[in-house]
């Protein structure tokens, strides 16, 4: 029995409307990360990102959940982190996340329906308003939190995408499997966030 639960109704709306979420795409800047950009003297970015979300994007795709990340910003430590998770699917540097996302799914043969999103400003709007489930950080702006069927306990960058990935997991039946394999697993092979 895993510990941490959500309402029915949720878990039913993050089923995916009955086709099952075969996707998730996640923001950086305010999802993945607090929303604050770091710049040092020679104008270098840094930014920090926590490691239940990264485990988090892990499980996800374990279980068959593609993870896909749409950021506007392009940085080194982004792409560093997204290499270090061995996530096959980013875009960095985007302006239109609708079209970017819309191409993508279209390649993949992925309806929106059976799309999951977690953004927190206006320029994850157009996916939030087209995703079968939408997401929203606790520190999200009024109008991505106005469009997400479901608002995180959690603030960006502090375990936000984590609990939208558990919630994913949930409603898919996936959770308690990969809990009770992590379980039984050999302990020192589990710490790759």
């Amino acid at each position: 029995m895993a510990a941490l639960q959500f309402a029915p109704e949720l878990l039913l709306r993050a089923q995916g409307i009955g086709l099952g979420m075969q996707a998730a795409i996640f923001d950086v800047d305010g999802v993945l990360t607090d929303g604050r950009l770091y710049i040092g003297e020679a104008g270098e970015l840094f930014k920090a990102f926590h490691v239940l979300d990264g485990h988090g994007l892990k499980l996800l795709a374990q279980a068959g959940i593609t993870p896909l990340i749409i950021t506007g910003r392009d940085s080194a430590a982004v792409r560093r982190r997204v290499g270090d998770l061995g996530l096959d699917h980013a875009f960095f540097g985007v302006s239109d996340k609708l079209a970017v996302a819309s191409t993508w799914l279209a390649e993949q043969g992925i309806p929106w329906g059976a799309l999951a999103v977690i953004g927190d400003d206006w320029p994850d709007l157009p996916l939030l308003a087209r995703a079968g489930f939408a997401c929203a950080p606790a520190n999200a702006h009024a109008e991505a939190k106005a469009m997400a069927h479901h608002v995180t306990a959690a603030r960006g960058g502090e375990g936000a995408a984590r609990e939208f990935c558990d919630l994913l997991l949930m409603a898919s039946g996936r959770y308690a499997v990969l809990l009770q394999a992590c379980l039984q697993a050999d302990p020192g092979t589990l710490d790759s966030r």
